[in-house]
Parts: C-alpha cells; structure tokens; sequence
C-alpha cells in the first residue's frame, strides 16, 4: 500500500507501486506532521493517476533513476499494442477490487501478485499472453521452491495463483477485445484434506495437563466447533449466557477483525455444559479487561500462530500425542456431535455449513469408531426378524 514513510535522517519519502514495480522517491522534506500532509496530498494525486493510467513518472520526479526503466516499458505499452501491460492492468484490478474483497484476502491476493504473477508477466501486454504462457508458468510454479522447508508449491496455492491470473485477464479480455487464455486451463488436482480429529480420551487428557489460562480456550474449542479465527475474534458481546448461546458474527485474520468468511458462518453456537462452564471462569479473568473472550495480557487478541507455536505443539510432545494443527479441534468437535446421535443438520448449522454434505463426505468415517456402530446394529436386526434356517435340516421344510 502506498504510503508517506521516514529515512533514519529524518527525511520524508514516497513508497508505492507503479507497472508491478516498488518505487521509492526520495525529498527533501524533513518529517513533521505538515510536511506529511503536503506529501500525503501529492501521493493521493499519484495513486488517481495511476489508476487512470495518465501518470506521467517524470512529470513528478524529473531526477529519478527509475525514469529510463519505465520509458522501456511505455515503449512496449499501449502504444504498440494496443491494450495496457499486465502490470498496470493488474494495479488497476487490485484497486477496483478494494470495494468488494475482505482486507484481509486483499493482502493474501497481493502476495501473489507480488511474488508470482508480476515477475512473470507484468511486462507483458495482457493481450500478448498466450494459453501456452499460462501453461509453461504454471508448469515452472510447480518446481518453484516456495513451500515450508523449501518445497515445491502445493497444487492449491498453484491453482490460487492460476485463479487470480485468470480473475485479471477475464476483466481485461472483456474491456479489450481478446480471448482470455486461462479459459479451458483446468485445475490442478488438490489431495484430499486429512482430518484426524483426537479421541475422548485425548481430548480429556489435554484438557487435564494444559496451562490453567489456556484450558477455557481449548475447552471452547474441541466442544463448540469454532474455526481459529472465530474464537480468537470471539467478543464477549456475542456471548449470550441467558439462552446459552455463542452468536458468531465476526472473525479476527491477521490482526483485522472481519465479517464471518461467508454469510453461512453467521450462526448461534449452542453452548454445552463444558462451554457453559469454561466461558463462566473466562468472565471472571477477562470480562471489563477486554472487549475480546480470549485475550493477551494487555488486552489485545491472541494471535493464534504464537499460541500455536508457544502453547499447542509444546503441549502435544510433552503428552506423546500425534502432531496435528489446531483446527482439527474443530474436527474433533464435528465427529463427537455425529457419535452422540445428534441431527446431520444441527451439525451443519452449528459448523457453519449450508449443507450436511461435508458431514457425510469427511466426518462419517470416524463415526463408528466412537460409537462401535461397525455393521452390527443391521445383524441384531435380521437375527431378530429372520430365521436363520440350516438346508441339511430335515425339519426345514415343515
């Protein structure tokens, strides 16, 4: 994002994007709050501009250094094709694109046009790109180091990738009169999620050895179901102690609290007797401390890759459980409703799902392990309603 910063000497400068590039102009402006105001009111008129793609680069900054690489690139712009470089057609998607996407997929889908998508078309105009362009860069995703301990992009972050390219130029194709070469390119295929939710008895062990402070939260979430980022955005105006009810209405993702991730997240959570109980001691710990349930020392919400790291993980080695992340808490939750008989779509609405599809799909698996529902309920019925007969036994046939 653009924006007015400060050099170690004092001196202010303009830090913002232009045609896919980081550019960074330096003035002679010490910094104080007037001369930010003049400065901010100057990038503002820069951003329009390149919006409007009418920014004249020297026009602004006349001694630039970065003036002889963006004269290379207009030469190969519109001029000669007739349709804006990928670059500055992508700028302008991102910005339209403010207005309707969360702020927090806003940062996740700039990463990737940062990281993947510019360097390897953004001097390209979006008309000059070819279905076979597309193909040969998703092929190169695929050995691009990227991953955790260096290993190659997952097929979902490479069919991510290949879905905002496809985003930018479906827009472009449609203002400038070409094909959109993503039509046609299919997905990669994605592995099946793993779910491997704990036992009761894991969970009763984890509860019992956990730090006390965080024994509510965890509480919370192997018994309510909650995804991490609608817990750790959990306020406790949306606790409901008279009906017993969590109102999910809100979610907290890297530090920005958001609307729920789709209008089937906003739900009540019926609270269980450990719900009930957990959220009871938190009140007394953190209510008039925090508008948050499950907060840091200082009041602000808990940031769930530090309770991951300093609190989870720790906890499982120290029992000798299976490492497995957090969120399969929510998993564990899903299956011990399913083995208690509860309703497939009770479930759902609890979890947030429209459907009961998910239920069936991936949870019902665990179902008889916990219950011992393993084919033998059919065979007590036909026992008791059909007669087993015996063909070498003369009596049969009377």
């Amino acid at each position: 994002m653009a924006s007015v910063r400060s050099r170690p000497n004092g001196k202010l400068f303009f830090d913002f994007r232009y045609q896919g590039q980081r550019c960074r102009e330096q003035t002679a402006l010490m910094d104080t709050s007037g001369n930010r105001k003049k400065l901010e009111t100057v990038l503002a008129k820069i951003q329009a501009e390149i919006t409007l793609n009418t920014f004249d680069y020297a026009a602004y900054f006349p001694q630039s250094k970065n003036l002889e690489r963006f004269s290379t690139v207009a030469s190969n712009s519109l001029a000669n094709t007739g349709a804006p470089l990928f670059s500055v057609f992508a700028e302008e998607f991102m910005t339209e694109k403010q207005a309707e996407w969360r702020r927090s997929h806003q940062a996740t889908q700039r990463s990737r046009l940062d990281i993947h998508l510019l360097p390897a078309f953004g001097q390209s105009p979006v008309n000059a790109i070819s279905k076979a362009d597309v193909l040969k860069f998703r092929a190169e995703l695929a050995q691009k180091p990227g991953g955790r301990k260096g290993k190659p992009l997952s097929a979902s972050m490479i069919n991510h990738a290949i879905s905002l390219l496809n985003l930018i130029l479906a827009e472009a194709a449609e203002r400038h009169g070409f094909d959109n070469p993503c039509i046609n390119v299919k997905s990669l295929k994605v592995p099946k999620t793993q779910v491997d939710p704990f036992t009761l008895r894991e969970v009763q062990t984890i509860l019992a050895t956990v730090r006390p402070d965080f024994r509510p939260y965890y509480t919370v979430r192997f018994f309510a179901g909650l995804r991490s980022a609608e817990i750790d955005g959990l306020k406790w105006q949306y606790v409901d102690f008279e009906r017993r009810e969590l109102l999910i209405r809100e979610t907290i993702v890297k530090g920005i609290t958001e609307y729920t991730k789709n209008d089937g997240s906003q739900r009540e959570v019926l609270m269980s007797p450990p719900v009930y109980e957990a959220l009871k001691a938190q009140y007394e710990v953190t209510h008039g401390k925090s508008e948050y349930v499950f907060c840091a020392r200082n009041g602000s919400p808990l940031l769930n890759r530090n309770v991951t790291r300093r609190v989870w993980y720790p906890l499982l080695r120290h029992l000798g459980l299976k490492s497995r992340n957090p969120y399969q808490t929510r998993h564990t939750a899903a299956t011990i409703w399913l083995a208690s008989g509860e309703s497939p779509e009770w479930i759902a609405r609890q979890m947030g799902h429209t459907t009961t599809e998910m239920l069936f799909r991936v949870y019902s698996r665990f179902v008889p392990n916990l219950t011992r529902n393993d084919g033998s309920a059919m065979e007590r019925l036909l026992s008791q309603h059909i007669k087993t007969t015996n063909p070498d036994d003369p009596n049969n046939n009377k």
